[in-house]
């Protein structure tokens, strides 16, 4: 899986809302994310809400199964 790939099904997600985008998809929490991309809980927070507008859902569950049904991994 690559940012290249999901960012054609899904235009206007960019490479680092992607890699956010797989770790919530792993179930990780905001904190963890933050720690494992070296970003504030706050800047990741801002990334997981765009990536839930930007998919059209309305929660992490949601938008792990997005990820998921594109073939992300």
């Amino acid at each position: 899986f690559t940012g290249d790939n999901f960012g054609s099904t899904y235009r206007g997600v960019t490479g680092r809302e992607v890699q956010v985008l797989e770790l919530v998809a792993s179930g990780r929490s905001n904190s963890a994310i933050a720690e494992s991309l070296s970003l504030s809980e706050a800047t990741v927070k801002s990334y997981v809400s765009t990536v839930l507008t930007k998919l059209g859902v309305e929660n992490r569950v949601q938008a792990a199964l997005v990820a998921h049904q594109v073939g992300a991994w």
